[in-house]
């Protein structure tokens, strides 16, 4: 038998062992949610996101953060898209803020490189990223109504244009932040458990609502998109006729609601007059003498004459808005260089999630919803710059991070046949 004594010394570290373990993964675990939360916060520049997202990286990296093969296409094709802004740069004879907006360029590519790399090493985090990515959008799309409506005096700091932004600087960024929340939503409400499904209504109803008062042509195109893949996915990937017949029936559900906070919603005289005006598919900005299109064509015929660029930022300088687009953007801030980065990432991005949305794995329902979410982004790019967009970044990070897993599992499985 051990004394008591000699049992002590035995076994001096196992408790505290153990205690640390725990209280690392619940470090680990917070802040990342906390990042991920701050990510719906953005009314003024630097956004708190920003502060603690460059810290977060940093400790990171100096205890543990790896990038792996599969991460590292991400990296290097992020760091030569902004080489080519460096390029772009070297055009100007004066830079002013410029070196600040390509920091952020290069700051915002970093963190979609940290989430891939966290989500490879830990799948665990994934529903721990989505839920505080939820939580963000139901807070945010609420600020949002309630200013929309002035609940409250000092309210109208939650809109902007007559439309709601929530706690966003602008309501076309606002918007397009609420769809992958919106989108998980809808997926638990499709295919979750009865009670699951049940609870997921209200927080989407928040998040719709919001979204709606963004009157944003983009984020309700975006949603509707994302919403309409993500159920042709959901038919195609289960063939069970009674899987079929529940998301049929959940979808014609969800259609029914929408329909129905629309309806309640354009009882509103102010609801409905801007309603009526931002509908329209095409808008007196768009198509001008220098509209949004015009610009497009003036935009992609410079890009042809300067290889190089002609410089971050200058083109809304030039004609009074930005490029609006976020292909003509890379062209002109970000030079052919970076063009050719842009369009490799997304390409890429986009064809080797497709192959494996439809694997049965623990992390497909997560996948699925990114990766339709990201579809849409990518659509959307053509008529809004998307290059500074926080959670677009996040959306890319997520993605790869995926699909690291799988070449991981691909990886295990071949080892296990063999």
């Amino acid at each position: 038998m051990i004394a008591q004594g000699q049992e002590s010394a035995a076994f001096p570290t196992l408790p505290r062992a153990v205690v640390n373990a725990k209280l690392v993964v619940l470090i680990r675990t917070g802040a990342v949610m906390l990042g991920v939360f701050l990510s719906g916060f953005v009314l003024r520049e630097p956004a708190p996101y920003e502060l603690y997202m460059a810290g977060l990286i940093a400790v990171w990296s100096l205890f543990g953060l790896r990038l792996s093969r599969h991460v590292m296409p991400l990296l290097v094709l992020l760091v030569v898209f902004n080489i080519g802004g460096l390029i772009s740069m070297s055009q100007l004879p004066e830079l002013g803020d410029i070196p600040l907006y390509l920091a952020v360029s290069l700051f915002l590519a970093l963190t979609a490189v940290f989430f891939a790399a966290i989500v490879e090493a830990y799948p665990d985090l994934l529903p721990l990223i989505f839920r505080p990515w939820i939580a963000a959008a139901v807070v945010t799309a609420f600020a949002g109504i309630l200013g929309y409506f002035n609940a409250f005096p000092g309210a109208e700091i939650f809109t902007r244009y007559g439309r709601a932004s929530g706690v966003f600087e602008d309501p076309n960024v606002f918007g397009p932040f609420l769809t992958l929340p919106a989108i998980f939503l809808l997926h638990r409400m499709m295919t979750g458990a009865p009670r699951a499904a049940f609870l997921a209504i209200p927080a989407f109803l928040v998040i719709l609502f919001g979204l709606f008062l963004s009157f944003s042509r983009g984020a309700w195109g975006l949603f509707l998109a994302s919403a309409v893949m993500l159920t042709l996915a959901l038919f195609i990937h289960n063939r069970r006729g009674a899987v079929r017949l529940r998301i049929a029936g959940m979808s014609l559900a969800a259609f029914a609601i929408i329909t129905l906070t629309l309806l309640v919603a354009l009882q509103i005289p102010a609801v409905a007059d801007l309603f009526s005006e931002r509908a329209r598919l095409v808008q007196e900005y768009d198509a001008a003498r220098l509209g949004r299109f015009a610009r497009h064509l003036i935009g992609f015929a410079m890009a042809a004459e300067h290889p190089l660029g002609i410089g971050p930022l200058q083109f809304g300088k030039l004609y009074g808005e930005d490029t609006h687009n976020i292909w003509l953007k890379a062209l002109l801030d970000y030079s052919w260089l970076g063009f050719a980065a842009w369009l490799t990432l997304m390409v890429w991005t986009v064809a080797a999630g497709f192959r494996i949305i439809f694997r049965a794995r623990s992390w497909q329902p997560f996948l699925l919803c990114t990766y339709v979410t990201f579809l849409g982004h990518i659509a959307l790019g053509t008529v809004i710059d998307t290059d500074h967009w926080r959670h677009f970044y996040m959306l890319l990070g997520l993605l790869w991070g995926m699909m690291a897993l799988e070449q991981r599992h691909q990886t295990a499985a071949r080892h296990v046949t063999f």
